[in-house]
């Protein structure tokens, strides 16, 4: 096995094991077996918070030290949290229809915030692609990678400022409100989420250095094919 799939294959073998300890965890006294959505629901949206802290983390360093391999952590951060955003508002809204009645509700400080998130996110990564030059590119987007990780603990703590339709942390300074599978299976979906955000980080960072690579090469290669004029036949 080559080093590139250690990770993969890690993540792999995590997530189905997550998956197993979800499938033979305790139902909800409530929620019965549709709390079994939580154990993709909540990996999911702290992938997302990790994915934005870890571009907000880039974004700083590219303005404090100007090397690439930064800007390439924080674009390639940024599109792993945006997919990871959208499941986590997918899995939210299949799990809101039989519990709450409804699959979105825009008057919920969580749905609402979350929602928001995603779109500065997409607004962040609509920056990079429109901004040609690439040091113009990495300094306006590093700014706004900044700018918008103040939306994460605002996502995270609005079910604490706003009492809406979301129920409340689940993980309180006064323990854990979970049965012991339930907790297992909660603990290896985010262990195995974040081994997948690992992965996927390294091959995507990894696939941004051979992008910018061969567009230094097409640029070389565009320029030795410039020849200077004929003369001879100009008087």
């Amino acid at each position: 096995m080559t080093k590139r799939l250690v990770l993969p294959a890690l993540s792999a073998v995590a997530i189905v094991y997550a998956l197993w300890l979800a499938l033979v965890s305790s139902p909800d006294v409530f929620q019965g077996d549709f709390v079994r959505i939580m154990y993709v629901h909540v990996p999911s949206s702290w992938l997302a918070f990790l994915a934005f802290g870890v571009t907000a983390l880039g974004s700083a360093l590219w303005l404090w030290r100007k090397t690439i391999v930064w800007d390439r952590i924080a674009e390639a951060s940024a599109e792993i949290g945006v997919v990871f955003t959208a499941l986590s508002i997918l899995t939210g809204a299949i799990w809101g229809e039989p519990v709450w009645g409804t699959y979105w509700d825009w008057g919920d400080a969580r749905m609402a915030s979350t929602a928001l998130m995603l779109f500065v996110y997409l607004g962040y990564l609509a920056l990079r692609r429109a901004t040609p030059d690439p040091v113009a590119r990495a300094k306006r987007s590093s700014i706004l990678g900044l700018i918008a990780v103040v939306q994460v603990p605002l996502v995270y703590f609005s079910v604490s400022f706003w009492r809406t339709l979301h129920q409340g942390q689940t993980v309180r300074p006064d323990g854990i409100q979970m049965d012991g599978s339930m907790v297992a299976a909660l603990l290896a979906g985010l262990a195995a989420f974040t081994l997948l955000y690992l992965a996927l980080m390294v091959e995507r960072v990894r696939l941004a250095r051979i992008e910018d690579e061969n567009m230094l090469s097409d640029s070389v290669t565009a320029g030795t094919a410039i020849t200077a004029p004929d003369l001879d036949g100009i008087s």
